[in-house]
């Protein structure tokens, strides 16, 4: 496996016997196999699961395959705690933080200064809400925003996603990125960030919205996608095996 894939459980599953199932399934999965991850595998459960996923994990073939993440952060979360349960990744201006909870670019930019600050490698989400022309204006501006103040070391340090809103699938109408689309505005996003912030740049640059088994291979395939942010499809056992046996046809 060459690429990342991040797994963002939000709130489907909500119980540790829930997380057992869909990590045993999983593991056997990849036991079956013989082949390593190259831990390339994130798992970025809901805070509440973090203790039990990094207790599950340890007691697995997984440990050695994935990495533990968090979806947010918060002012109610002990930080230095979640890092010594394990958690090396954090989710940084998901579409549920930018546009469900209003959380303006300054707060974003704010969170993204302490992860790096804390030593936790964050993914970054951008991506427009509209499926318009528009997006070069939309996306630069929130460049600028979720970025500031930040120098291209701290920049490179970050796994970049584009997640458009309109393709995320509890959108209503939602349907994914088409892979060429998906791959100009990854590309758009890269030359902004080398021309603003004379990056290298170093980073991974992911797509998320609405992937599944029967698209992966599509996005994948791609080589300016080095990975993809998978919400509810990584939370059905069955379906995230599927994926997941996609990315080794690359």
């Amino acid at each position: 496996m060459k690429k990342i894939i991040a797994s963002n459980w939000k709130e489907y599953i909500k119980t540790p016997a829930e997380a057992q199932e869909i990590l045993d399934f999983t593991n056997d999965f990849l036991e079956s196999r013989g082949e390593s991850t190259e831990g390339s595998l994130i798992f970025c459960p809901s805070f509440e699961l973090i203790d039990p996923v990094a207790n599950l994990l340890k007691k697995s073939h997984l440990e050695h395959e994935s990495f533990l993440g968090i979806q947010d952060l918060r002012n109610d979360i002990n930080i230095e705690r979640i890092i010594q349960s394990g958690v090396g990744y954090v989710i940084i201006g998901h579409s549920d933080r930018r546009w469900k909870d209003g959380e303006s670019n300054e707060i974003t930019n704010g969170k993204l200064k302490e992860s790096l600050k804390k030593e936790l490698i964050p993914i970054v989400c951008l991506g427009e809400k509209s499926r318009d022309d528009n997006f070069k204006i939309f996306i630069e501006n929130q460049i600028d925003g979720t970025f500031s103040g930040l120098d291209a070391d701290q920049i490179e340090k970050c796994i970049i996603t584009y997640e458009p809103v309109w393709a995320i699938s509890v959108t209503p109408g939602s349907e994914p990125d088409n892979p060429d689309n998906a791959v100009q505005k990854i590309n758009f996003i890269k030359e902004a960030l080398i021309s603003k912030f004379e990056i290298t740049p170093k980073n991974y640059f992911l797509y998320g919205g609405s992937v599944n088994s029967d698209n992966i291979l599509d996005f994948l395939s791609k080589e300016e996608i080095n990975g993809v942010l998978i919400g509810r499809a990584s939370t059905d056992k069955e379906e995230f095996v599927k994926i997941l046996s996609e990315t080794y046809k690359i």
